[in-house]
């Protein structure tokens, strides 16, 4: 096999992180954009020894489950990599890779991992999304037209506010339409950019670390309707974010607050040291069950507000909680998970990192006159075992609630675990890998097993897929 060779390849399988698998005599070949059950002529874009990969120069035989994007971007934008896998087919292979890193790299077998469950809306069902500022990504013919007219060290309109290009992470799509938030967002990404784009402002660059403009995030309260606008720079500019705010405020009404938040950082994390308010409270609100939540600019809480509802109702089942039970929910970000199974249980510790989010559970406690529940600020590997972690009488946890970030757990933190000896651990996470790795520590000693797996859909029309595992001291191994 060379670079640039063209074969006819038959796509068999998603492997990890929904990559295409083909064979050539046994030798494997990622195929971008491949479905299983498509047959393809396949562009080879890299060949090494282990493995090539292939783009698709034509579709020869479609699969029955290949479907037409809805998006005019799918392909180059890297907001969705499903698009073009039917709905069903989505929930099916996330089941499987579930299984598949519970079999493969937990060691567990025959645990029943029970069908996705999928959402109802597929579109506009994010409550947040991260916009970026950056250099606008040509295409193939904007190139061509830029070298003709000998341009092509300086194409003209290089501006951009949109999603990157996967892999590009210098390079952003000016997108006018997205159908992951809603139509309000997408006017709200549009005003922003005229806006900018008519003033000439600057854009950071990861490069020289000059530049204003860094980040565009839009939160939505699905429930409630209350909408942020978070415009994240490089350095405070009161007159221009002023006369943005008027703009934004007459093209887009439904907005109740816009912020904007402050970094020197050189890492593009969409994150500020300090923040200003420069329209209503500074936070939205959103609806989750009976319990109403309290959401800053940098606070943690799941993006697909409707499956989040089902999610935690998951992990209440799971969890079967008695009334004399005290529960700890570690990562406990905003309190939303502790607040939803609050009323089963006699008392809940949450234990978070960050400072923003435990203030905001504790508002949140607050504001649904939840009494029972009471929110620490602490890293967990060192303190998760002791007072920190325990105020007053609390006795150790019988039910403990994890929801990670998708590095898993630390493993002082699995150790710790372990230590306090609960009846039941509910383990959430958004990265089945990892999740099956901690879950082979928990389980090592014999003591605790996995009952069983359910697969939920927080991100139509990608490969990701949140997952809640439960295990007990009675659990099958």
């Amino acid at each position: 096999m060379i670079r640039g060779e063209e074969l006819e390849l038959r796509v068999e399988h998603f492997g990890s992180e929904g990559k295409s698998v083909a064979r050539v005599d046994n030798f494997v070949v990622f195929v971008r954009g491949g479905i299983p059950g498509d047959t393809v002529t396949g562009r080879l874009i890299r060949v090494s020894k282990k493995f090539a990969e292939a783009e698709i120069a034509g579709v020869v035989v479609p699969s029955p489950l290949r479907v037409t994007p809805r998006c005019r971007f799918f392909g180059v934008c890297g907001g969705c990599t499903w698009q073009h896998l039917s709905y069903q087919g989505q929930c099916d292979f996330k089941r499987l890779q579930v299984a598949d890193a519970l079999e493969r790299i937990g060691g567990f077998t025959g645990v029943p991992v029970l069908p996705t469950m999928g959402a109802e809306d597929v579109f506009f069902y994010r409550n947040k999304m991260e916009f970026s500022f950056g250099t606008r990504w040509l295409t193939r013919e904007e190139m061509e037209h830029a070298r003709r007219s000998g341009k092509e060290d300086n194409p003209p309109d290089r501006f951009a506010l949109g999603l990157h290009i996967p892999q590009r992470f210098d390079r952003v799509l000016d997108i006018d339409e997205c159908h992951l938030q809603s139509p309000a967002s997408t006017a709200i990404v549009n005003t922003v950019r005229a806006f900018c784009r008519e003033r000439n402002l600057s854009v950071y660059s990861t490069t020289t670390h000059t530049g204003f403009l860094r980040n565009l995030v839009i939160r939505e309260g699905k429930q409630t309707g209350e909408v942020m606008v978070n415009l994240v720079t490089s350095e405070e500019h009161d007159p221009t974010l002023r006369a943005l705010c008027a703009a934004l405020l007459q093209e887009v009404p439904a907005i109740t607050t816009i912020v904007n938040n402050i970094t020197i950082r050189k890492s593009q994390v969409a994150v500020g040291e300090r923040e200003i308010v420069y329209a209503g409270s500074g936070f939205i609100t959103e609806r989750i069950g009976r319990r109403r939540y309290r959401i800053s600019a940098n606070s943690f809480f799941q993006t697909n507000t409707v499956q989040a509802e089902r999610l935690y109702d998951t992990v209440r089942r799971m969890a079967a909680l008695r009334p004399g039970d005290v529960v700890f929910d570690l990562y406990s970000g905003t309190g939303a998970i502790a607040l939803h199974v609050a009323d089963d249980a006699a008392a809940v510790v949450g234990i978070e990192a960050v400072a923003s989010a435990v203030e905001d559970a504790r508002k949140n406690a607050a504001e649904n006159g939840v009494n029972n529940c009471t929110f620490v600020l602490g890293d967990l590997k060192d303190r998760l075992v002791g007072e920190t972690a325990r105020p007053g009488d609390t006795p150790a946890p019988d039910v403990i609630l994890v929801d990670p970030p998708r590095a898993g757990m630390h493993p002082k933190v699995v150790e710790k675990i372990l230590e306090m000896h609960p009846r039941r651990i509910v383990y959430v996470s958004c990265n089945p890998a990892t999740q099956a790795r901690d879950a082979k520590l928990l389980c090592e000693g014999g003591v605790y097993g996995v009952d069983e797996a359910q697969p939920v859909d927080m991100f139509p029309h990608t490969t990701h897929v949140e997952n809640v595992l439960s295990l007990s001291t009675a659990g099958s191994m």
